[in-house]
């Protein structure tokens, strides 16, 4: 070997895989999504007295977000498994920057009860747009990644999500403070224009169709389909889904610990203001404390998730953290809710949506464990469960908090996150390993 070509290879670069240049996309679109999803429950402070709305009527906007949200999550995913990753989030992305940019136009042109029927709609559309990203996003980390590092990746995208809604309060509440919460709103939802972009440029279904895959990376990532993709799935196949004992238990589970997710994720802003007297910019501050919290939680318990999965095996390694952090979760929102400091309290708070998130990479990995080639559609259903969860906390959490009983609203989220552990003793995601 030449000196001259001693120096090149020791200078060469180290590549970064494409794997994790995908990732880094999917990345960006939960971090987004999550602003999206989040600017209205810090918006509707300012938007209550100048639009003449209820926090009752905030409520329901918030529940038809959920409604539309919960609703695609499992035809969204069969969509997205018929389309291809790589159309499919660029429709759904498009759709969520159009019903983001709407909802601050709206009041300029309607007013009264059409306004709100208008911000009803937009904010259905909105969760009509982002409820298959997330399934979406499970088959890209099925194709992209191997199954000792799903549990991982998907902790990773979920503290994206918990970035986005921990940066929401304080960016939006200190542009709320200075532009008016309408170009608050404008302003933050522009950069969803970019990534869309880039991943239509630069996204592919899977390793074998994208041409910057080396062959080396391939063999990295084992035994792949190839550049034709099976975009079908039958009804039987659907069937089978629905059937399965081990899914229904994972979807009820996340059904009761989302009540928890959405108290804490949706509300907190207004029980730190109205309840525990913080002024706006305090309080915005302070709100992004839980979701930071909450982020920080899901990546570590994705790594942990794969660390236990690695040395305990699928089954007994997934259930270590539900079984652990979820019944803490309980505890910790009795708490906060009973705390005589109001500091105190968001600390528990914070503790209690990290407890919660560290489940996020234990519970799809497990969906994907049980459904392994029907992905999108599987954490399509687990997802359903999930958000009927937020269908069922919104309304609770608007009518107790709207009469000062917050205490009552975060003694059933303890209850639920109870009820949430419980249901993982009947789970096994070792026991289907392919649905026909």
């Amino acid at each position: 070997m030449t000196a001259g070509s001693a120096d090149s290879t020791s200078i060469a670069p180290l590549r970064i895989r494409v794997r994790w240049k995908i990732f880094t996309l999917l990345f960006g679109f939960g971090l987004i999504a999550y602003v999206q999803q989040r600017s209205l429950a810090v918006a509707s402070y300012r938007m209550m007295p100048e639009l003449g709305l209820s926090q009752m009527q905030i409520g329901w906007l918030e529940w038809a977000f959920l409604l539309g949200y919960a609703a695609l999550q499992f035809p969204g995913g069969v969509l997205g498994q018929r389309l291809g990753a790589r159309k499919m989030l660029v429709l759904i992305s498009a759709l969520a920057f159009l019903a983001t940019v709407t909802t601050p136009l709206a009041p300029m042109v309607l007013g009264g009860v059409g306004l709100f029927a208008a911000l009803l709609a937009v904010q259905l559309l909105l969760g009509v747009a982002q409820g298959p990203f997330f399934p979406v996003s499970a088959g890209v980390v099925e194709a992209w990644f191997t199954p000792d590092k799903w549990p991982l990746v998907q902790g990773l995208l979920s503290l994206g999500l918990g970035l986005g809604a921990a940066v929401t309060p304080p960016v939006i509440a200190w542009l709320m403070s200075s532009f008016g919460w309408q170009q608050a709103l404008a302003w933050t939802a522009l950069p969803a224009i970019a990534l869309i972009a880039v991943w239509a440029w630069y996204g592919r279904d899977t390793p074998a169709q994208h041409p910057s895959v080396s062959a080396a990376e391939l063999a990295e990532l084992g035994p792949h389909p190839d550049a034709s993709v099976d975009y079908s799935i039958s009804w039987r196949r659907l069937g089978t889904l629905l059937k399965n004992r081990d899914l229904l238990a994972l979807t009820m589970s996340y059904l009761c610990m989302n009540y928890v997710y959405y108290l804490l994720g949706n509300w907190c802003f207004l029980y730190l203001v109205q309840e525990r007297h913080f002024t706006v910019l305090e309080g915005g501050w302070l709100a992004s404390t839980p979701p930071l919290a909450s982020a920080l939680g899901a990546g570590i318990g994705g790594k942990l998730g794969s660390v236990f999965g690695t040395r305990y095996g699928i089954r007994r390694g997934l259930h270590i953290i539900p079984l652990i952090s979820l019944p803490a979760a309980g505890i910790l929102l009795l708490l906060a809710v009973n705390a005589g400091n109001a500091y105190l309290a968001v600390a528990a708070l914070a503790l209690c949506f990290a407890c919660v998130e560290l489940n996020e990479g234990p519970y799809w990995a497990a969906v994907m464990h049980v459904a392994r080639g029907d992905t999108m559609s599987a954490t399509g259903l687990l997802n359903t469960g999930g958000n009927i969860g937020g269908l069922v906390a919104t309304p609770i959490v608007a009518y107790l908090s709207g009469h000062h009983a917050w205490t009552s609203a975060f003694v059933i989220g303890s209850a639920f996150a109870f009820a949430s552990a419980a249901l993982w003793l009947v789970v096994d995601p070792t026991r289907t390993r392919r649905l026909e």
